[in-house]
Order: C-alpha cells, then structure tokens, then sequence
C-alpha cells in the first residue's frame, strides 16, 4: 500500500483535473481560463506554501512561466515566422508545393506530411513547423485546403518525426540522458527509429486521409468560390510574354481568363484577364508584368520606405453615394492608391463587358494597393466600403535575408551549438535588426493567448511536480502493473507518460516516467530499455491538448483551433500509435512471451 496523498499533491491533481475540464469545455475563453489557473496557484500558495517553502516561492512558481525559455522561444519563432510571411521568403516553397497540391491536394497533403515527418527528425519539430506554417498558409490562399484541415496533420506528423531519433526533440535527449545517469548504455541517434517508422506507416493513413475530415473549414469563405477580378497586365521591358501571341500566353497561365485576339505583344502591350486573387499574383509574376502601372507602383514603394510602413492590398466596394459610379479608373483621378482589379457586381453586367476598363457600378469590388491609410483615407473619401480583405503585401528585396536569419537559427539549434531558445531569440533580435520585421509591427507577430496559456501550463506543470502529485501517481500506478503482461506494461507506461504529457509538460513526463521505468524493470524483471522507450515514446504523444506541447500552441490561431478540436483529433491518434508502439516494442525485444 502507498501512503494518501497530501494536501498540497491532492489538491494539485483535482486542480488539474479541473483546469483540463474547463478548457475542454470551450464555454470560457482559453486566455481567461489561463489567467485565472496562474491567479489560483498564486493565491492558493501564498495563502499555503507548499511545505519547506516561503510564500514568495508559490508566487515565483505560478509566475515563472513567464520567464521561461519555452515561452521566450515560442514568442521569438513567431516573430521570425512573421518575418518569413512579411518577405515572401517562402513563396517559391509554396509555389513548388502548389504545383503538387494542383494536380491533387491529396496527394499534395500526403507530400507535405511525408517531407514534414523526414525533416522532423534531424531538426528540432518547433523550427519545423514555423518554417511549414507559413507555406500552409500560403497553399490555403491560393485555394488549396483551409490551414485547419491542414495544421493539424501536420503537426502530428512532425511530432513522429522528431520521435524518430535521439535528437529528434529536446524531450529525447532529456529521456534519454536520465536513463544513462541510471545506467542504461547510451543509445545511437537512429536506434530506435525503424520502431517508430513501422508505427508511423500505421498511423500515416489516419493522419493523412481521417484528420483533415475532422477539422472544420476555418476559411472566411468556406463554401464560396474566390472573387475573380478583372485586370490589366502591363508587360514589362524583361517580360517572358513579349513576341508570343495570346494563344500562348494562355498556354503560359492557364488557370486565368485571357481577354482578346490580338497579334504578337510587345512592350507597350497590356493584356486583359480575369482571375481570382491568387490567380491574377501568379499571372503576372509568371509573365513578368505589372496590375498597375510601373511608375505608380514605384512611387509607392517609395512612399512605403519613407514612412516604413508595409504596402498592403484591400478589397473595397462600390457604395450608392459613391463619386466612382459611372467613371472608368482612368478617369477617377486617383492619388496614393493604385487598382489592380475590378470585380463587377453581379447585378450590374447587363450593360457592360467583364474589363477593368468598363465604367463602375454600385456593389462593384475593387483591389487596390497602398499604405494602410492611404487605403482607409481613399474608401472615407470616394465612398467606398472596406472589405475582410485586406493583407500586406511581401516585401520580397529582404527574402533572402530572412531565410538565412531562420536557416542560422534553426542550424545552430539543431546541431546543439546553441540552446533553441538562445537560437530562436538571437534570430527573432537580427529579424527586427535588419527591417525583416518591423518593430512596431512586431505585436502582429504574437498570440496572448498562446503566451498566457504557455505560461499557465508551466504554472501547472510546476505545480504537480512540486507538491509531489505527480510522484503519487506514479506510485499508484506501479501496483497495477505486476500482473499485466509485457504489452500491458509498456502500454500503461506510455498511457502514463501521455497522461502527463497532455496535462502537464514533457519535461514532467520525462523525469517522473525514466525512474518508474527503472524500479519497474528491477520488479518485474523486465529489460530496462524497451521501458526507457516507452517513456520517451510517451512523452512524445502529445496531440490531446493545446498544452501539451509548444507546436500545439502554434498552431492554434493560424488553424483557429478550439481545445476540442485536439481531443477529437488527437486521442484516436494517441491510441494508435500506443497500441502500434507497444506491439512493436515486445516484438523487438522478444517480450511476446512474458
């Protein structure tokens, strides 16, 4: 029998128990469900320090999180990820993707997941997945899955990934360097990988054909197709369409509507489509020409530098009382803006052809390009209506800086150089430094959300491990195991150890679950390393919960995750893999028998 609890351990596990409930819930906000977890432990600890403890050391445990190195290395690779969204760094990564995702989004979605899984276990799965982010993202605009149908997938099949080696997480290594602290030989970097590649083959077709299905649309359109606008492409002196005739300029952007019959096109040629945002972006970055006239848009430009502020792009509607009804764009007389696109209202075609040189109409949408309140000054003015549609506009001369920033980061992290929090922050300083992203933009870059529910996490993490919960469980957990055969055991190892994993940290798991795994061995005679493995396998299935790891939360406001939508998703998976993993594990090391 096993000593009751204490106060302070019995009161961290029903809390606990109580903090996951209210996020499962969904009735109130993360962010406050988060505050008040931090409040709680502050307060209670105060009033009740745990025991050889001051009350100033509850009120550092509950606030520490703060402080932390995971949440300072969550902050800083959001800022280098909006670095890479701001440069376009990423375009030609998404470009090549969109072509997979274009002749099947099935099979583009199982490439990614593919690629995703085998980059995640030579780089840490964090860098991993802000560099893929971005791209998802990218791929979701042009029309290919919305992130929510895509993150998650993704995520869960980075995280198998980065199960895969030694150095795959920093979990790993932590796991691994208290089994050799006990006296477990050491393990090389790809020991147990072909264990975790034969369950991630299982697992893959749930991830890849299942997941998605279960994850709402998060589009702003879901159900509707893109507005398509009508444009002029003005060709450039350099442009790749100069001396073909339109025939083959419909060969070269076959997804966009090419206006007309002319001859061979010269430089003065200017060439009328009709396609949707994304559409008319590849149209003319293919062909090498410009929606708006070529001095305009460099005096814009030039205006964005002086007062270094991005250009943005806006969707805005033709109102009745609006001065543009009945006039073309040339005529309009506009001043710090240019249109790059007319979607007629479908009312008003009657009388007009489908041209960005037809006369406006009310309930037309036009795309223009400015500073933000040049945008916001001219729609106030001309009477017009500001559409969901506004987003910045890349600024693609500091791409390749951006990528090297990341690149270094992620290196100098993944080969052990520097620590990835250190790595990350370094990266996020030299982003701000060189103009990647701009400083007074920096708050778009990050989530209070994601900062506060990091930082009550930690809070809880520190919490049960501190007021010995955490042992006592693990305890009461060993009483069990002794008639259970080998599988039973290593899967209610893992069961433990994801228990943790989800509702605590990894770190938790890792250096409660090594020891049990230790004292288990000895008592049932069982070898110590397919144990070890369980544990590391374990804290490395964390796809329950928003908490449970670092990438979890980094996905949550791109794919607009409510903490259900990791429950439903994630324990089917959790289950899987602990059912694959403990199948394998006896297999390997000849447990079958016992």
């Amino acid at each position: 029998m096993i000593a009751a609890p204490s106060l302070h351990a019995l009161a961290a596990i029903l809390f606990t128990i109580a903090v996951f409930a209210a996020f499962a819930n969904g009735r109130i906000k993360i962010e406050i469900v988060s505050l008040m977890t931090i409040a709680i432990i502050a307060l209670g600890l105060y009033a009740f320090p745990l025991d050889n403890q001051a009350r100033k050391d509850g009120l550092k445990l509950a606030f520490a999180g703060f402080g932390h190195p995971a949440l300072i290395t969550i902050c800083s690779l959001m800022i280098m990820g909006r670095g890479l969204v701001v440069t376009g760094a990423l375009d030609p990564t998404a470009r090549a993707l969109a072509r997979i995702w274009r002749f099947s989004k099935w099979i583009g979605l199982l490439v990614t997941l593919v690629a995703a899984m085998g980059l995640s276990m030579i780089v840490n799965d964090t860098p991993v997945l802000v560099l893929l982010i971005p791209v998802m993202a990218r791929l979701a605009a042009s029309g290919a899955m919305p992130t929510s149908k895509t993150l998650m997938p993704l995520n869960a099949a980075i995280l198998i990934g980065g199960m895969a080696t030694t150095i795959g997480t920093s979990t790993n290594l932590l796991v691994v360097s208290l089994a050799n602290d006990l006296g477990m030989p050491p393990l090389a970097v790809f020991h147990f990988t072909p264990i975790v590649l034969m369950a991630a083959l299982v697992a893959l077709p749930y991830i890849w054909l299942v997941m998605p299905r279960l994850m709402r649309d998060n589009s702003q359109a879901a159900g509707h197709e893109p507005r398509r606008f009508a444009t002029i492409l003005r060709l450039r002196d350099s442009s790749t369409a100069l001396g073909r005739s339109l025939a083959d300029v419909r060969t070269m952007i076959p997804n966009v509507e090419v206006i007309g019959q002319a001859g061979n096109l010269t430089h003065d040629s200017r060439v009328a489509v009709i396609g949707s945002r994304s559409e008319l972006e590849g149209a003319a970055r293919r062909l090498t020409a410009s929606a708006a006239p070529r001095w305009l848009v460099d005096r814009l430009k030039r205006r964005s530098t002086e007062e270094k502020e991005d250009l943005v792009e806006a969707e805005l509607a033709v109102t009745r009382d609006s001065r543009l009804i009945g006039l073309t764009l040339q005529a309009s007389g506009l001043e710090h803006v240019a249109i790059t696109g007319v979607s007629q209202a479908p009312g008003a075609r009657d009388h007009r052809t489908n041209s960005a040189d037809e006369p406006l109409a009310e309930g037309d949408v036009l795309m223009a390009m400015g500073l933000a309140r040049d945008i916001q000054a001219f729609s106030r003015r001309e009477g017009l209506l500001l559409l969901d549609g506004i987003r910045e506009l890349p600024r693609t001369a500091k791409a390749t800086l951006a990528l090297i920033i990341m690149g270094v980061a992620v290196l100098l992290a993944s080969v052990g150089v520097l620590p990835i929090a250190i790595s990350s922050l370094g990266g996020a300083i030299a982003m701000l430094a060189t103009g990647c992203v701009r400083f007074e933009r920096v708050g778009r870059a990050l989530s209070a959300k994601v900062i506060v529910l990091v930082a009550a996490s930690l809070a809880i993490g520190r919490f049960i491990l501190e007021s010995g919960g955490a042992e006592w469980l693990a305890q009461l957990m060993a009483l069990g195991l002794v008639h259970l055969p080998a599988w039973g055991v290593l899967a209610a190892i893992m069961i433990f150890v994801t228990l943790l994993t989800n509702f605590a940290s990894n770190a938790t798991a890792a250096a409660v679950g090594t020891p049990i795994a230790f004292s288990l061995a000895n008592t049932l005679g069982l070898p110590v390393e397919p144990l070890v493995l369980a544990v590391l396998f374990g804290c490395n299935l964390c796809y329950a919960t928003p908490i449970a790891y670092q990438t979890n939360m980094l996905i949550m406001n791109e794919g607009d995750y409510r903490f259900a939508d990791y429950l439903r998703a994630g324990i089917p998976l959790v289950l899987i893999m602990i059912i694959s993993l403990a199948y394998l594990l006896v297999r390997q090391y000849g447990l079958l028998a016992k």
